[in-house]
């Protein structure tokens, strides 16, 4: 199966949050699933992303979850890589929300 890579970058309308540790995992590869890796990392503000998936066709659908999550969390100064196997917009939506409040306990 040929993986397709999306990179995506995104200035938040606020800064609000970023997290507390250098690096948070969640999730994992499985069907339908994903894994959320993120990463602190200064960069004027900018979220970054970097998707592989093996759907091709959906560029559209991925920037506008991805740019509505960083609008509505006001993330900042974050890398993110996602690794896809066929997760749907809710899903995608609800790992990112869970992968967040993981990143932001910070103290495991």
């Amino acid at each position: 199966m040929a993986l397709q890579e999306l990179c995506f970058s995104y200035r938040p309308n606020a800064k609000l949050v970023s997290i507390p540790k250098d690096w948070s995992h969640t999730g994992v590869v499985g069907s339908g699933d994903m894994e959320v890796l993120m990463r602190r990392r200064a960069q004027s503000g900018d979220v970054r992303v970097k998707v592989l998936t093996p759907v091709k066709g959906f560029d559209e659908v991925w920037d506008k979850v991805l740019r509505k999550f960083v609008n509505d969390t006001g993330l900042y100064d974050v890398d993110i890589e996602i690794n896809d196997n066929n997760s749907t917009p809710f899903i995608v939506a609800a790992r990112l929300k869970q992968a967040l409040i993981e990143a932001q306990r910070g103290d495991e």
